[in-house]
């Protein structure tokens, strides 16, 4: 199975998320507003390079918004991309 070329609202689940301009809300409320790229991702933290320094954030902890390269922006809940990159990119998702 291949991935499709084009990072679409419909296929960020499923595409390497490396690059992407992201801001970050805490599910619980904790702190909102952080935004930088997407410079790392483990199976559980995804890794963001902000103004004051990489900032770590727990994937099933949080709701992340993705800037997409045509502008538009894509709400994501974190426990829809927990899991390994490469295995990640593997799943079929059905709904999100």
């Amino acid at each position: 199975m291949q991935l499709p070329a084009e990072l679409t609202a419909k296929n960020v689940t499923r595409h390497e998320l490396l690059g992407l301009k992201v801001g970050v809300e805490w599910k619980h409320g904790k702190q909102k507003g952080l935004s930088g790229v997407v410079v790392g991702e483990t199976r559980n933290m995804l890794i963001v390079q902000s103004p004051k320094g990489k900032k770590l954030f727990p994937k099933a902890a949080c709701v992340f918004s993705f800037e997409l390269p045509d502008g538009s922006r894509v709400k994501v809940d974190g426990a829809v991309i927990l899991g390994r990159p490469e295995d990640r990119l593997k799943k079929v998702v059905k709904r999100w």
